[in-house]
């Protein structure tokens, strides 16, 4: 053996003989031996001394055998680090950590339970080991924690105390574990704000939100459950973190308001109570979902205003509207379908908001309104009931739709005025007026097409014509008013209206909505005096060229019908 290998091997002798540990032997540890086995990725916060902290652990023995542990007991453990409320090397072994972070712990004895330990737990000089996962940091300084995750860009109004509010949220303790969820229920949270329905922290946590904003909230126990907890789901001393969606809120303070999107610059007339109105809309929550559309209906909602046909919020927001004006309606829950809500698109409490667009609005006693365009100088013949008139017109909705023309066929549109031939309200147009005059007339439903619209003919009433109407004929033949065409009829000049022509003295009302307010753009081409009112008969045979006197049977001026049926070898009224 060499001389040096013999020197240490009296050294290594001589310390064992003194009580010194051999190689080999680490001997007593002198601090807590911290293996940090999991660290998670994000930590936002690391225990400090004077921390609240809440955690889970297994505590053993160095052979692997259990002397106590949180899980068993069903509870985490609550407590204060580094006021030695806790043993020493748990004071130090936990500080650091992050929330879901484990650690391994090996605690020296005069760091644990020292010569003393535990009776009947933990023997006197035993070193522990502590398998831990940090739950909960929090402090008594801590503040509310709040981050806005998205927020919509316009936010006329956010939340103030006292309001009504429904949100959405999911619940989590610090460590991610779930214990609530308002999706789950399918159903909004709702409630007050600053009332106390709430936890303080929550209470504070809402202001301030715009609808459909979304935040994080950390919720530090004492603006929470505290001590206490909740159930079985929240532990005593946890601090809360909620994922809020606000969907709505209100104030039952609150009144229609209106947004005024887009008003006409030319608006001579606006809606008021008692007015019938024809409007489109899409109904939306405040959150965006559209719960109802006249657009997919493809057709106006028509209506009173101001007489309780409607939600209040809407009889309110449409006073004052102009033809073509869109607007926004703001409805609170109070004004709108109240707690109980509508079927199952509108929920309980909620806001309503309308995209309102006016088509037109009519009183039922309006009159029809003219305007003159032009009117020839030196007008001395004007039209009167009984005329026959050819005219060209254009004819529109107030929102500018083009529902016909007569500049669509080769030849104006020819008619006898106060015949029933054509809408009581453009037989009013046309009456006083010059050849060469334009109009532009006004016609509320109930002089036009009424309720139903244009279901069918325009015609008002019974013909040859192939949809209904009566034609006119261009020629004139015989002895017949003029105007009326006339064909031979066993030997007679029947005077009648042709069954086949080209043009009819109606339009047609096909593609009028019902309800809707006219445009025309009418101009009166010619005239010619019309006859006075009477009756259409046979005469057997060629006409005597004095044949007012032959019918005149009792030589009194007058030839009324059953005068006419006296004479029925010469003379008949066409049946």
């Amino acid at each position: 053996m060499a001389p040096g290998g013999s020197i240490l091997l009296l050294l290594i002798l001589l310390l064992s003989a003194l009580g010194a540990p051999a190689l080999g032997d680490p001997g007593p540890l002198e601090d807590v031996v911290i293996d940090r086995y999991y660290i998670p990725k994000i930590c936002l916060r690391e225990v400090q001394m004077g921390d609240f902290i809440r955690y889970h652990y297994n505590g053993t023995f160095k052979d692997g055998k259990k002397f106590d542990s949180s899980y068993d007991r069903g509870a985490t453990v609550a407590g204060v680090v580094g006021v030695g409320r806790l043993i020493t090397g748990m004071d130090r072994g936990l500080q650091g950590m992050c929330v879901n972070e484990r650690r391994h712990l090996i605690v020296p004895p005069h760091l644990g339970y020292g010569s003393i330990g535990v009776a009947g737990l933990i023997p006197p000089d035993a070193t522990l080991y502590f398998d831990v996962v940090m739950l909960d940091i929090w402090n008594k300084n801590d503040k509310l924690q709040i981050t806005t995750l998205s927020k919509p860009q316009h936010c006329n109004r956010t939340v103030e105390n006292s309001d009504f509010v429904r949100y959405h949220y999911n619940g989590t303790l610090l460590d991610g574990t779930p214990f609530d969820s308002s999706y789950s229920k399918d159903s909004t949270y709702d409630t007050y704000v600053g009332t106390g329905w709430l936890i303080k922290g929550m209470d504070q946590a809402l202001l301030g939100m715009c609808a459909g904003e979304k935040r994080s909230i950390i919720i530090p126990p004492f603006l929470a459950y505290g001590e206490k907890g909740y159930g079985t789901v929240i532990p005593p001393q946890a601090s809360l973190v909620f994922s809020v969606l606000m969907v709505d809120f209100h104030n039952p303070k609150d009144s229609v308001f209106l947004e005024h999107l887009e008003v006409p610059e030319s608006c001579k007339r606006r809606a008021v109570t008692g007015d019938f109105v024809r409007y489109h809309y899409n109904g939306t929550l405040m959150d965006g979902t559209l719960f109802d559309s006249s657009y997919s209906r493809n057709h106006t909602y028509n209506t009173y205003i101001g007489k309780g046909y409607i939600i209040p919020g809407m009889d309110q927001g449409l006073q004052g509207v102009c033809v073509g004006e869109k607007r926004r309606v703001v409805v609170p829950p109070h004004l709108a379908y109240g707690e109980n809500g509508a079927g199952d698109k509108i929920p309980g409490s909620a806001v309503l908001i309308f995209d309102v667009h006016i088509i037109d609005f009519h009183n039922p006693a309006d009159p029809v309104e003219m305007e003159t365009v032009y009117r020839p100088e030196g007008c001395n013949v004007t039209t009167r009931d009984r005329d026959f008139v050819r005219y060209h017109y254009n004819c529109s909705l107030l929102d500018g739709t083009k529902l016909f023309s007569s500049h669509d066929y080769e030849k104006p549109q020819e008619v006898t005025l106060g015949t029933n031939k054509v809408i009581e309200g453009l037989n009013s147009g046309l009456l006083n007026m010059c050849a060469g005059e334009r109009r532009v007339l006004i016609i509320p439903p109930h002089l036009g097409h009424g309720e139903s619209g244009g279901k069918g003919p325009a015609c008002s009433g019974e013909g040859g014509g192939e949809n209904g109407g009566f034609c006119l004929a261009e020629l004139l033949l015989g002895s017949c008013e003029p105007r009326l065409g006339a064909f031979p009829h066993q030997g007679s000049v029947l005077c009648w209206v042709p069954p086949q022509c080209s043009a009819f003295t109606c339009l047609s009302a096909r593609g009028v909505p019902g309800s809707a307010v006219l445009r025309f753009e009418v101009e009166l081409i010619s005239m010619e005096e019309g006859v006075p009112e009477g009756y259409l008969f046979i005469w057997h045979g060629d006409p005597p060229a004095n044949l007012y006197e032959q019918m005149d049977l009792n030589k009194d001026g007058e030839i009324p019908a059953d005068e006419v049926s006296e004479s029925p070898e010469r003379c008949q009224p066409w049946a």
